[in-house]
């Protein structure tokens, strides 16, 4: 197969879908792998390494001319001219958010695997724990960044002084990124409070730091307390593949602390506060009611030398079982065949379809 690794071109996103040494196990399999000239440079990979990797360097027309594309973040509007029937493309969509890209898909007919449905018969989404890992690290980070005065913050250090109390975070949703986000906070000193409609996780929480947190079940009627008190709100809830409820509504933001923070992590699903909006890291930060949001869609971008390899480390597998058998690898895969999100003009992926009120077609059908 012939596979494209495009530059990306998202605002400040540096990093690159695959390694040297991943295309390296590609082109050893026989795959002849085309990589923009200059895709890995803000990952610290030079054309060069790419090179001696097996790699033919390429403009970017010919790395989309592939018959499968792997990238790390979905097209944006100038990309859509390469989308065409018979391409395979392999990358983060987010379409339950993005309803002129899903439309741009299903337009043009090409078969889009995302990383983050591919689901795990245990639940887990392999492809997307990665980067939740990155991102709930750094939230914590961004947070404390942007509470400083000169960010527009209430000029809190996160984890206080001996005489002054830390600032006091609170965490929605304890799933990957929440009980990395909490990590975080409770290692830079923050008093954490996680909120979670999953009462096993808040158990497992509870005994590994013994006490060193508060736990509550998600509720509005908590929420709406947990928001008063908190100097740095982070968002962490995911529905795989939907759109993420709005659980900070907008009638919450004047019951907060002047110059309180929110990140809210899942801003490339909508977001589970309804006053975030997706920011870039040029210009990260905005204010509603005197509360600083923090909406960055790709945050894992601003440490991209860690999150390509850390990305490439799962999805790697996966990319070679779609090149050495194509749409045959999702039926052989049904953990794979999750990934499916449009193939042929049809929308395969049900939270995708009810976000944007559009027909669903049966992955069964779809593959068959």
């Amino acid at each position: 197969m012939i596979i494209g690794i495009p530059k990306e071109i998202k605002t400040l996103e540096n990093r690159v879908a695959m390694t040297p040494g991943a295309v390296a196990s590609l082109a050893r399999r026989g795959h002849t792998v085309l990589v923009e000239a200059g895709a890995g440079l803000g990952s610290g990979l030079s054309d060069e390494q790419y090179a001696a990797a097996g790699a033919k360097m390429v403009d970017a027309a010919g790395a989309w001319g592939a018959d499968m594309v792997i990238k790390v973040k979905e097209p944006i509007a100038s990309e859509y001219q390469y989308l065409r029937k018979g391409l395979l493309l392999f990358t983060y969509l987010h379409l339950a958010a993005d309803r002129p890209l899903t439309d741009a898909l299903l337009a043009s007919g090409t078969t889009g695997v995302a990383y983050e449905t591919v689901q795990l018969p245990d639940g887990t989404l392999p492809l997307l724990v990665p980067m939740s890992e990155v991102a709930g690290r750094m939230a914590p980070q961004v947070g404390a960044h942007a509470l400083e005065k000169s960010q527009g913050g209430r000029g809190v250090l996160l984890g206080g002084v001996p005489g002054v109390p830390q600032a006091s975070v609170v965490v929605v949703g304890a799933g990957v990124v929440g009980s990395n986000a909490c990590k975080l906070a409770v290692g830079m000193g923050a008093q954490v409070t996680v909120l979670d409609v999953n009462h096993a996780r808040l158990q497992y929480l509870d005994d590994i730091y013994q006490g060193r947190i508060v736990t509550m079940a998600s509720n509005e009627a908590n929420i709406r307390k947990a928001v008063t008190y908190a100097d740095l709100l982070i968002g962490a809830v995911l529905i795989p593949g939907a759109k993420a409820p709005h659980l900070v509504t907008r009638d919450m933001l004047p019951t907060m602390k002047e110059g309180s923070v929110i990140v809210d992590v899942a801003v490339d699903q909508g977001g589970c506060v309804e006053t975030i909006k997706a920011t870039t890291h040029a210009a990260p930060t905005y204010v509603i009611d005197g509360v600083v949001h923090y909406g960055v869609a790709n945050m894992p971008g601003a440490v991209p030398r860690t999150s390509t390899y850390a990305l490439c480390n799962q999805t790697l597998p996966y990319a070679l079982r779609l090149a050495a058998k194509g749409l045959d690898a999702l039926r052989e895969d049904c953990s794979l065949a999750l990934g499916l999100n449009t193939v042929a003009g049809k929308l395969t992926f049900a939270g995708v379809a009810e976000a944007c009120d559009l027909p669903l077609t049966a992955l069964a059908d779809a593959l068959a």
